[in-house]
């Protein structure tokens, strides 16, 4: 009796997959082609940032700044980062350091993962920075002055560890 019932069940399952696997009728399936329209949003076109001697710039918890640009004319220069995360700054830190033209990015960076008692400012660097914040959490901000008289392009990064390949940007000098 068992091997009858094996049998049986073999050959329901046979029939059932080849019903299964039996073309479709194509008469019941219709094809509707609807053209394609690429959108543009005008809403929020991308500006020029307008050059001001006071910078405002955010960092939060997705390890990033709220804009990769900042322009300033030459003189003095006030710069406000504001951390808008909650994270603290063990686990979340952000700073912004302005680099001398020329600077070597990754090298920097790699130095800079050893200065945690400066705010990963590396001493062997520091002829190369022009200013810095200090290390910031959640919720915290600093404020710096500084002064750039020679107009050009300034590589803004984050220091701390890991941070400076999204977090990094210009300050275009007027």
């Amino acid at each position: 009796m068992k091997k009858s019932f094996k049998i049986t069940l073999v050959a329901a399952f046979a029939i059932f997959s080849l019903f299964s696997c039996g073309k479709k009728d194509s008469k019941d399936i219709e094809t509707v082609a609807t053209p394609t329209t690429e959108e543009t949003y005008e809403e929020n076109p991308i500006e020029t940032p307008v050059a001001t001697n006071d910078l405002q710039i955010e960092s939060n918890d997705q390890m990033q700044y709220s804009v990769t640009e900042l322009r300033a004319p030459a003189g003095k220069i006030t710069l406000t980062l504001k951390h808008v995360g909650k994270m603290e700054k063990i686990a979340m830190g952000h700073n912004l350091v302005i680099l001398k033209p020329g600077t070597d990015i990754s090298d920097f960076a790699l130095k800079a993962v050893e200065a945690k008692d400066t705010d990963y400012i590396p001493a062997s660097e520091k002829a190369k920075v022009i200013a810095h914040t200090k290390i910031i959490g959640g919720g915290e901000s600093d404020v710096i002055e500084f002064t750039i008289d020679e107009p050009g392009t300034y590589d803004f990064i984050c220091s701390f560890p890991g941070h400076v390949s999204m977090m990094k940007g210009k300050l275009i000098v007027e």
